[in-house]
């Protein structure tokens, strides 16, 4: 097989004009003996889209929302897990009544109480599984120095939890099931109920700023290419051109600044707010922490999935720990070329894709919608999922480097889930139901910063200050929420 070595271009935009080899006509300079001056050139008056569309939004548009937040800072609440399960657990010899004494990790708080049944199982042995009936219960609360995180049980039909493990330091799964009690007997004391207990999230929104300068000289300067734009702009003068791209550029940059983005730790975060010297030379602009962008936020606290070769098996991996979180049945797949080109093959090997196995549920069971949005649907297990290339993943001038046709890119991809989710919001007091992911932007009655741009100069309409130029102004602040992050999952090479 040759070796491709694709040609990408220049990825970088200039500051200044730039004479190129390749002007073999200098329209600017001569003393009249230029071929331009002396004969009409032929000229082709449009532009040709060398790359196609170059913007890289949507995606967000695509799987999320954007609402208003009048703080610096957005924090919620999420639902831990609803019943009790303890991983990690030792087993010693002997406990209270001739049982057997089981140990939670430190920092766990023990919410086992006597009367409780419990399904003991051992990860290092599949075929061993004991049911047992709690018998007394140490210090409930924090483990550590905080006291003692001991519970004594009873099996139900051994004489031991298990002899093997006991003494060994071996670890234990153990679940709770139910409780039993005696006849006449009273219920649970006073002390023995179960708080809800939740996990707060936060995140911080971040400035994002650009800036087009143009002379008032160069505004009326017309030119004989026509100049068009993604966002519907056209004519012969240049600046209109310049200005349209450095608009559409910075809407990539709000897109783009909400996956990539990367908070600070503390260190780094000390340094840049000038309390500590790291490195010596460190001078970071103040107040620019950063912020947590998807990519960061699912590598924190969602699931990672390395390698993926193209098989079925793989795949039913992440449906089989998918079912371990939310299973939510409705996903979302952003993936690059590679990746969805393994899926492709994965799947026309499966007699149910593009027939009983097709799902377009999310699209309200529509086909022609899901194809308009560049989307194709297929059902595994209970799941439906809904594929689709990320633009994002394969431009060269971001994720798509010339890298990955060789040796793949470090992300392949996202997971998303579908829909809304059930949060407390602590500004309201309240529950409310939010998209999984959904954009949170600065906005009050005095102020909307959800997307700014205004003119400074005193050219093209602006009167703001004596400077003979056009200044386009740009500024957007903003952070990501990603909500119920254990149901996403990121595709790394």
């Amino acid at each position: 097989m040759g070796v491709l070595s694709p040609q990408f271009g220049s990825l970088l935009p200039s500051l200044t004009t730039q004479p190129l080899v390749s002007n073999y006509l200098n329209f600017n300079s001569g003393g009249g003996n230029d071929f331009a001056q002396q004969y009409l050139p032929e000229i082709y008056e449009a532009e040709v889209e060398r790359y196609g569309n170059r913007t890289l939004g949507g995606f967000l548009r695509m799987v999320g929302a954007e609402m208003p937040m009048m703080s610096d800072q957005v924090i919620w609440s999420e639902q831990n897990r609803l019943h009790i399960s303890y991983d990690g657990v030792a087993c010693s010899a002997v406990g209270a009544n001739g049982g057997n004494r089981l140990t939670i990790a430190a920092g766990q708080v023990n919410t086992i109480f006597p009367n409780m049944t419990v399904v003991i199982m051992d990860p290092a042995d599949p075929s061993f599984t004991v049911k047992a009936i709690v018998t007394a219960t140490g210090a409930n609360g924090q483990g550590g120095a905080g006291g003692a995180q001991n519970f004594d049980v009873i099996p139900y039909t051994r004489a031991a939890v298990n002899a093997a493990a006991a003494g060994t330091g071996a670890v234990l799964k153990v679940f709770v099931y139910g409780s039993e009690y005696g006849k006449g007997s009273s219920g649970p004391g006073a002390t023995q109920s179960i708080q809800p207990q939740l996990t707060t999230f936060s995140n911080k929104p971040i400035i994002i700023r650009d800036r087009y300068a143009v002379s008032g000289s160069d505004t009326a300067q017309i030119g004989w290419v026509e100049v068009a734009t993604e966002d519907g702009n056209s004519g012969y003068l240049w600046y209109l051109k310049a200005e349209g791209e450095t608009r559409m550029r910075f809407e990539d940059y709000l897109e783009m600044a909400m996956i990539e983005g990367e908070l600070a730790n503390a260190v780094q975060a000390a340094a840049i707010a000038g309390n500590i010297s790291f490195p010596a030379a460190a001078a970071a602009p103040a107040g620019t922490i950063g912020t947590e962008g998807l990519f960061s936020a699912i590598n924190n606290g969602g699931n990672v999935l390395s390698g993926y070769a193209g098989s079925l098996q793989d795949f039913d991996a992440v449906l089989e720990n998918l079912d371990t979180q939310g299973a939510i049945e409705e996903n979302m797949l952003f993936l690059d070329r590679k990746t969805e080109l393994l899926f492709d093959n994965m799947l026309a090997q499966q007699n149910s894709y593009g027939a009983g196995g097709t799902s377009y549920g999310v699209f309200e069971n529509s086909e022609d919608m899901a194809l308009n949005l560049g989307f194709s649907g297929f059902r595994r297990g209970s799941y439906d999922f809904y594929k689709t290339s990320w633009k994002y993943l394969n431009d060269a001038s971001t994720r798509g480097g010339s890298t990955n046709f060789v040796n793949g890119d470090n992300i392949d991809g996202v997971l998303i889930p579908a829909g809304t989710s059930t949060v407390y919001d602590q500004l309201l007091g309240t529950n409310i139901r939010r998209p999984f992911l959904h954009v949170r932007y600065r906005a009050s009655q005095a102020d909307d910063r959800r997307m700014k741009s205004w003119l400074t100069g005193s050219v093209g309409g602006a009167q703001t200050s004596t400077l003979d130029a056009m200044e386009v102004n740009f500024l957007s602040e903003r952070c990501l929420c990603v909500q119920a992050r254990n149901n996403f999952v990121l595709f790394t090479a």
